[in-house]
């Protein structure tokens, strides 16, 4: 979510200022474009040259270049920035611009800076519980900045308690956090997606299953969470780790993934059903195990309800329903065909006969098909990767209903 910002880092007289240099690493490691501006008292904790090594970038520390004269314009980096942090901020910066104070170069930056601003405070136990300190942390917060809360440990002084400045990546995480739900496509929007296998009972030890793994489901849902959805998972039997922020219903039956979908499909947005959902269950379940007496058995199936058929004819004009075709034989006519009759907007086709692809594997080689009969075919790669270029077709369906 960080690839090409502009980032202006602001470093304080702090001992914390030894982290800047770690977070300055992991914001070029993620391709921000980082500008460091400290304050006169932050050198004299980590140098100058460090920072501009790792940021590749001249660090910014007065106004005026004192060798050659030349100004540095404040306004021009705070137009600059999408994102200005302040990490570590002393009790004094904290208190500087919390009140306008604008004696420095940084404290000039923040005052012209239109973009969010994130304030990461390191300081003493005691300075940190100050009332005059919270009443500037309030204050900031107040303006709309963002407050990356310090942590309990040990601190400089040899005291145990809170006020450590919170560690790079917990601050690269939360950047990441914010940049994604500010530019999230999907905010607001409800997604309901389906994973993994039905598992149809035949007695109490035995059941009708298949290969599914649910990893292509569970890729989806990763992805549309990170697009700014509120994602409901409808998964069958699974031993993968739900995503961050998914909620997750777990399934066992054909019957048990109609009724959740049931529930959640009317405010859904967005319907994915890329679970593989048996098609026949056995009429009767025998309530014993079933001895192996005899050298044959015969189960006498019925058909399951087609749930994104049964769905599909409930669709409404600004939902977007999207199926999965696995096929052997006639990929494309049997996909198309799958399309018009559950009233879908997209079918992904994936064939077993691709080498790589399918079940349990961690690829995926697709064709997307939508209603107007456009066709793209994509190469194999990761799933998550598929699942992304799947997320771009939604989102470019979405637009057109929009």
């Amino acid at each position: 979510m960080l690839k090409g910002k502009n980032i202006v880092l602001g470093v304080c007289g702090s001992i914390a200022a030894y982290k800047s240099a770690l977070l300055v690493r992991l914001l070029v490691k993620a391709q921000a474009n980082v500008q460091v501006v400290m304050t006169p008292d932050a050198v004299h904790f980590i140098t100058p040259l460090t920072l501009s090594v790792l940021s590749k970038n001249p660090v910014l520390v007065d106004s005026f270049e004192s060798k050659s004269g030349v100004w540095t314009n404040h306004v021009e980096l705070g137009l600059w920035a999408d994102a200005l942090i302040i990490a570590p901020i002393s009790a004094n910066s904290l208190a500087k611009i919390s009140n306008g104070l604008c004696d420095n170069l940084l404290t000039a930056v923040y005052l012209s800076a239109r973009c969010p601003v994130y304030f990461a405070p390191a300081m003493d136990l005691d300075m940190w519980a100050h009332p005059s300190t919270q009443t500037n942390v309030e204050r900031l917060l107040s303006f709309g900045n963002n407050l990356i809360a310090p942590g309990s440990g040990e601190l400089a002084s040899g005291l145990e308690g809170e006020g450590r400045m919170a560690e790079p990546e917990e601050i690269l995480r939360y950047l990441n956090t914010t940049f994604q739900e500010e530019h999230a496509p999907l905010k607001g929007k409800k997604v309901l997606i389906t994973a993994g296998p039905t598992y149809e009972a035949i007695d109490p030890v035995r059941f009708i299953g298949n290969h599914s793994s649910g990893k292509m489901g569970y890729a989806l849902a990763e992805v549309f969470q990170q697009l700014g959805a509120e994602v409901t998972l409808v998964s069958g039997p699974s031993s993968l780790s739900t995503p961050n922020h998914v909620n997750r219903v777990n399934i066992t039956s054909s019957a048990e993934m109609f009724q959740a979908c049931s529930d959640h499909f009317e405010e859904a947005s967005i319907f994915i059903m890329s679970a593989a959902v048996a098609d026949y269950r056995p009429r009767e379940v025998a309530a014993d195990k079933i001895k192996k007496d005899d050298d044959s058995l015969t189960l006498e199936l019925e058909k399951t309800t087609d749930i994104l058929k049964t769905l599909g004819a409930k669709k409404k004009e600004d939902q977007i329903l999207v199926g999965f075709a696995l096929e052997t034989s006639n990929e494309l006519a049997n996909a198309e065909v799958k399309l018009k009759k559950k009233n879908l907007d997209l079918i992904v086709l994936n064939s077993l006969k691709d080498k790589g692809a399918g079940f349990a594997g961690d690829q995926n080689k697709i064709t997307t098909i939508d209603s107007t009969g456009t066709k793209q075919a994509f190469d194999l790669k990761p799933k998550i990767e598929v699942a992304k270029d799947i997320a771009q077709k939604v989102l470019s369906l979405l637009s057109n209903k929009q």
